[in-house]
Formats: C-alpha cells, structure tokens, sequence
C-alpha cells in the first residue's frame, strides 16, 4: 500500500499547520507513523488520497452512523444549499430537528443549539452553575468533555482529588472549582460530596468513549442520580458521543436515568458541526433570553446543519438499526477474541451498541486506571496492519470503533480477515 501522497501532504502541511493537523489524534503520534490525508467516501468506504481505500470504523468519530453521503442526506443538504447558506437569523428547520431530538430524550423540553460538543458542554456547565447558585463540578478521569479549560484537568493519585491542569494555558484558578472522581467509583464522589457543600453538577459520560469503551458497573449511573438528586447536584450526560448510538436517544435511558442536562453533538448534524444541550423546562428557562444565563452563536443552528440533522435522524428512526448494531459488534469482537487466542495475544474487548474497543491487556477495564494498563505499543502495531490490510480505525488505543448501518456481509469478511493479520503481527512483538 503506497502513502507517498499522504507523505508529501504531511510535510507540506507542516509549513502553516501546526503539526500539519487540525486536531491532535489527527496526528497519528500515539501509533507513529505520517497521518493519512482523506479525499473522499461513500457509504462503509472512505478513501485517501494515494487511492487507497478503506472499511471505515471511525466515521468522523461517531456521526455518520448511515455510512458516508447516504442519499437522502445528500438530497436535504443539496436541496437546503439552493437557498443560502448562513443567515444569522432563525429557520424552520431549527424547530423540526428541536422536536426531533426533545421526543428522543425523556426530560428534555427544550433544547439550545449550538456548534460543537465542546461548546454544549461548557454551555451546560454555565447553566447548572446559574441554576445552582453553585460554583464546582465533578467530572471523571478518563472522560472527555472538550477542551474548554474547566474540564483539561488531570486526576492526579489519588481516588477523589482536587484537579490540577491538564494543559499548559491553563491557569490553576480555571479549574480551582473542577473535582477528579473514579469512574464506576460511588465512594469517590461521596468524598468530594462530603468535603465540598458547593457542587452544582456532575458530569460523566454514561457509556466511557474517550478512555476506549468503558461501561458503567452495578447500577453505577442509577446510583450517581440518586446520590446527586438527595444532595441538590444536577447530573450532565456527556452524550456528544453516545447519543443516538445505542437507540434512538441516549445511552442513559438504557440504564434507566434521567440526566438533568443532557449534551450532544456530532450525530444530529450528520457529520456537519453541530451541537445541543437540553433539559427539562424549569432549568432551560434560566437560558437567555428568557433568563439570566447568557449563550449565544452567529452560526448556532446552521440551515445546512439543520438539513442533515433532520434527514439523518429520520432515516435513523426508519431504519432502527440498532438490533443490527448488537449483532454485529458481538461478531466483531468475536472475531477479536478469536484471532488473540489463536496467537496468544492478551485481549479484552469492550462493546456497547455500535461502540467497540479492544484494550491489549489482561485487566477487566472498567475505568481510566484499568484501561491505561493496554500495551499501546501493540495497540500501534495492530493499528498499522489493519490499515495495511483495509480497514481504517483510531489512531488511538483509547478511542471507540464506531459502526455504521452501511457495513455489508463482504465488509465483516475482510474486517475478520485483517484483524487476524494484524494480531498474528502482534504476537511477533
């Protein structure tokens, strides 16, 4: 497989670009290696631009969950591009996909839109905070909820720990109020309860999609409601990634918990950048303009956003995917746990919905400290020989392997196939 193109982009990027990328993972620095440059895709394909062509298992992170350009999605957005393509002002669109994803959400009522995860999510924080009266949150280590400076923040030893920055740029007085708990850890939070009488939210997401796949244990959400709701804490789902993933709404309502304030993002613009953040009425009222707590976005609600949005969600609900979704995760991770005892690689692999993730270790993974005992190094070796062999996956130990309704039979053949390739590869380390 020839990447002299991708090679000679990577190097004429470096010259405006900063590491010739626009978003760090881009960079292919945990797996080595030059990142590959993208032309085009279609349907479970996508192609780069040496020509080669891939099963693709990242769809920008989770949004195109029809596969690539799926038709009636082309026709909303070619048909919305006719009339404009900004205009600062409200459209009917933005109330049809409101509805839309308000009836997906149990205790949602209203919903503010806006243009990305990262925004939603420092946008539901501002609103827990007016609506509170309080000032520190709670987040999980090994949940990422963008990179807004309350939330680049570090977990440091202990279980249930002040925060420290994450990032250079970020100064200790931005996340003095942010707090590190354990996931699938209930004591660690009861810590920070105890120490702090000030928290007005906690943040986690249901199903863990930025640690690799991670899944709440022994009623772990259910329990996180009930102790925030008996101590006046509001509790933010972080669904940028698994909304609309599992069924059609959140991840939460499977575990039967009803989140505050609920973030979403990627999917319900059906690869356009978009965002939301939602929740019942009593607290969106605190939103401008109809209340105190200021937001605000020229592009929030973008018409060409709106369009997809709308087609793909609807197309969504009339294919119901989902049953499908289950079954072919659990062959997928068959064909993982398979191909490592037959090469006597160590493996375990987390699934949830159209989410998966193999972690090369013997740890049940069940929060960031488990999923940080993967050997990353065979994580690279087994990532470079996939591509070899087709299939186009994160550059990253610690991202989720997302499916699309677009994967065929032949696709799953040749998925089998390169994955037993690339962990024969693996032994050999």
């Amino acid at each position: 497989m020839n990447f002299k193109k991708s090679n000679q982009l990577y190097n004429q990027g470096l010259d405006n670009l900063v590491g010739a990328v626009n978003s760090p993972v881009r960079a292919f620095a945990s797996v080595g290696g030059n990142p590959l440059f993208i032309k085009k895709a279609k349907g479970s394909k996508i192609t780069d631009v040496d020509g080669n062509n891939y099963i693709d298992l990242v769809l920008s992170y989770g949004p195109m969950i029809l596969g690539h350009r799926h038709k009636k999605v082309d026709k909303a957005i070619r048909k919305t591009l006719k009339n404009g393509y900004t205009f600062g002002a409200s459209t009917k669109n933005e109330i049809k996909l409101a509805k839309i994803v308000c009836d997906a959400f149990p205790g949602m009522d209203k919903v503010r839109f806006v243009n990305s995860g990262t925004e939603a999510v420092l946008s539901a924080l501002r609103l827990a905070r007016a609506y509170t009266g309080k000032d520190k949150i709670i987040k999980f280590a090994g949940c990422y909820h963008g990179h807004s400076d309350a939330l680049l923040v570090a977990a440091g030893s202990g279980l249930a720990t002040l925060s420290i920055p994450g990032s250079k740029g970020v100064p200790n007085d931005a996340v003095k109020n942010t707090l590190i708990a354990e996931y699938n850890n209930l004591d660690s939070v009861k810590k920070h309860i105890k120490d702090n009488k000030d928290i007005a939210a906690v943040i986690i997401e249901p199903v863990g999609g930025n640690m690799g796949v991670v899944i709440p244990q022994n009623n772990f959400l259910k329990e996180l409601k009930e102790l925030c709701k008996a101590n006046g804490i509001l509790l933010i789902a972080d669904e940028v990634m698994t909304g609309f993933r599992s069924k059609f709404g959140g991840a939460q309502d499977l575990f039967n918990v009803e989140a505050d304030i609920t973030c979403l993002g990627k999917v319900i613009g059906g690869g356009f950048p978009v965002g939301a953040y939602g929740a019942r009425n009593e607290i969106m009222e605190m939103v401008s303009p109809l209340g105190a707590m200021y937001q605000a976005g020229t592009l929030s609600g973008n018409p060409i956003a709106m369009a997809s949005g709308i087609a793909t969600l609807s197309e969504l609900k009339k294919q119901n995917p989902y049953k499908k979704f289950d079954e072919v995760a659990e062959k997928i991770e068959g064909f993982l746990i398979n191909a490592a005892k037959k090469y006597n690689v160590d493996l375990v692999v987390n699934r949830f919905g159209s989410m998966i993730n193999p972690f090369f270790t013997k740890e049940n993974v069940t929060d960031f400290e488990t999923a940080q005992t993967s050997d990353t190094e065979k994580f690279g070796v087994f990532f470079w020989e996939m591509i070899l062999n087709g299939i186009f996956l994160p550059p990253s130990q610690f991202e989720a392997w997302f499916l699309s309704s677009a994967l065929s039979n032949d696709d799953m053949k040749k998925i089998e196939l390169a994955i037993d390739k690339a962990m024969e590869k693996v032994s050999i380390v």
